[in-house]
């Protein structure tokens, strides 16, 4: 069976997100996939059963295994050993003692997933494939904020589209950060864009929450493969996302990245 590299623990600042980034489709080997299987506990292995499609139980069971390898590079636990509880909406959370202090994100979609991971604080990471099927910037006419609306429908035609997974991907990144996923009203806060500048919220007031602790970081990972990384971190404090493409237990390929893959 592969094992992780026996280097050090990575270390994570305060001012740091990790994003590491697999291409689910692309991992084929049998012994890859038999360890990503062993290594995912009982209750993952039911949900990976009950996938209808062969591309569904792969993405599946890559996304998994990156997020227990993934951990497993800043802590000494086996990818096997990690235990994870839920809260209400569904989010999960290391639990156990002695562990360092690492909150983690995953996002996964056709031909991508990611998880972000950041040093005791709030973190949310979305990717999307862009070339999906289906009503896109319509969407946004009901599920988006006014500002919003407007300012993508002001856009000419061919831009709209993009614009929208602009917003879409910064939006689940803070609804996930937020561990509430769509009990959040995705009308009642809203993004503004601005050429050369990060992504500013604001909140209609029954959100209750101050955009001054958050910040966002937008990144393109593929050309159909918009993301967002949202952090609950004071504007103007610095902020680096750091960047790792991936094949669990097969190495990290090329070094760090910054700021995008």
């Amino acid at each position: 069976m592969p094992s992780l590299p026996t280097e050090p623990p990575l270390s994570l600042r305060p001012d740091e997100v990790h994003l590491w980034v697999v291409e689910p489709e692309r991992v084929s080997e049998p012994r890859l996939l038999s360890a990503y299987l062993a290594m995912i506990n009982a209750e993952e292995r039911e949900r990976h059963s009950r996938f209808r499609f062969d591309k569904h139980k792969l993405q599946f069971l890559v996304s998994h295994a990156l997020v227990r390898v993934t951990l497993s590079r800043y802590a000494p636990v086996p990818p096997e050993a990690w235990r994870f509880a839920v809260n209400a909406y569904g989010r999960p959370e290391i639990t156990g003692d002695g562990l360092p202090r690492l909150r983690f994100n995953l996002s996964h979609t056709d031909g991508m997933a990611v998880c972000a991971v950041a040093l005791d604080t709030d973190v949310g990471a979305d990717v999307e494939y862009s070339g999906r099927p289906g009503q896109t910037v319509e969407l946004a006419d009901s599920f988006f904020a006014r500002s919003e609306v407007h300012a993508l429908r002001a856009l000419p035609a061919e831009h709209q589209r993009e614009r929208f997974f602009d917003y879409w991907t910064l939006k689940e990144s803070y609804i996930k950060a937020r561990g509430a996923g769509l009990s959040l009203p995705l009308d009642q806060f809203a993004f503004h864009l601005e050429a050369g500048q990060p992504p500013r919220i604001s909140f209609d007031p029954r959100m209750v929450d101050d955009p001054e602790t958050w910040q966002f970081v937008q990144l393109r990972l593929a050309p159909e493969h918009p993301a967002a990384v949202a952090v609950r971190r004071t504007r103007g404090l610095p902020l680096t996302v750091r960047c790792q493409r991936t094949v669990p237990l097969a190495g990290d390929g090329p070094p760090w990245l910054v700021p995008a893959c």
